[in-house]
């Protein structure tokens, strides 16, 4: 049987984690979730973001590197909680957008996180969840994580635009979309159902039409 290596990205609160326990339910594939990370310039960051964020990012990317390709020489399928490229396209480009990160730490970050990309084999698919502020707002709600409590629906918004942003350009693998806002693959098996059988036609090199 082929392994498989799939990847799910999609912003704080869209159900990354969820989805990636459910997926490997159905299909028998080991889940690698996004743990707590050991980061020891994590509450410097959040001290003093403009002096630590380099440190902290770089910190974040070594980390992310090292699981994907640990991810790559497992001998069977496996599922993972977020993706490598979303710690430089997303939230350290967020940090530089915000002036958290002085523009030659952010080119020297960027140029380091692209000559490892380019030489690291990709998931055979990433799965992007797709869901509004709102949706991510109430759910961030329902898990009551109280370092969460802060993050403003402006906050979220600017996370979204630079998400699709991402997506919109990605090209080292296919992307399926899945819009969260509609499917719940909590609480709706057949929505799962769905899900799952869209990926595994992707796996299989199938073309595969929106969600409807």
């Amino acid at each position: 049987m082929k392994k498989h290596y799939i990847a799910i990205a999609g912003n704080i609160g869209a159900g990354k984690s969820t989805l990636t326990s459910l997926l490997s339910q159905r299909l028998g594939w080991e889940p690698f979730l996004e743990g707590v990370s050991d980061n020891p310039y994590l509450s410097d960051f959040y001290e003093d973001m403009n002096r630590w964020s380099f440190h902290s990012q770089v910190f974040f990317l070594a980390r992310r590197l090292l699981h994907h390709r640990q991810l790559l020489e497992r001998p069977h399928s496996v599922i993972q909680d977020r993706t490598v490229y979303e710690d430089a396209e997303i939230f350290a480009r967020n940090l530089y957008e915000g002036g958290a990160m002085q523009e030659r730490d952010y080119r020297t970050y960027h140029d380091l996180y692209m000559a490892v990309t380019s030489i690291l084999p990709p998931p055979d698919l990433v799965i992007y969840l797709q869901a509004s502020v709102a949706t991510l707002s109430e759910r961030i709600r329902q898990r009551g994580r109280s370092y969460e409590r802060q993050l403003s629906p402006d906050y979220l918004a600017q996370l979204n635009r630079l998400y699709e942003d991402w997506v919109q350009h990605f090209a080292l693998c296919p992307v399926l979309t899945v819009p969260a806002d509609r499917l719940d693959f909590v609480a709706n098996g057949e929505h799962l159902t769905l899900i799952t059988q869209r990926i595994l036609a992707r796996l299989q090199g199938k073309e595969v039409v929106r969600f409807d």
